[in-house]
């Protein structure tokens, strides 16, 4: 049993590109599902498929990785927000990851979004993660 398995989620990432490897598989849930879809969507991942072969369903990432050198599209993804510390932020107070070079991933009333699509949205909610 996992006691956060966002976090769990967000290491799977991590360790599989620092090993190297083309595709991770992780257990499915829905907000993991929609923090995969905004990785998609901002270019810090290749692709991404939802399988419900299971009674949870899988979800298989094929990671980005820089032809040239070989190195990540994600340097860094941290989890903010732990089961023992909420990070709640007002739409005024939203981080900004490296001064807008990298996301936030915010879960807020109208869905789990970026930071700066809940500036434009207006609205707050719980920090998730930092990708970077």
């Amino acid at each position: 049993m996992v006691t956060d398995p966002i976090a769990d989620y967000l290491t799977r990432v991590r360790n599989a590109m620092r090993a190297g490897h083309k595709v991770v598989e992780i257990p499915a849930s829905k907000i993991k599902k929609e923090i995969t879809k905004i990785l998609f969507d901002q270019g810090y991942i290749l692709n991404y498929k939802f399988e419900e072969g299971s009674v949870q369903g899988i979800i298989k990432i094929a990671l980005k990785y820089d032809k040239a050198t070989n190195l990540p599209a994600i340097k860094k993804i941290e989890r903010a927000s732990k089961p023992g510390l909420r990070k709640y932020s007002g739409c005024k107070e939203l981080p900004r990851v490296l001064n807008g070079l990298g996301i936030a991933i915010i879960s807020t009333s109208k869905g789990v979004m970026t930071d700066k699509k809940a500036r434009q949205e207006n609205v707050g909610g719980e920090v998730i993660c930092y990708v970077y």
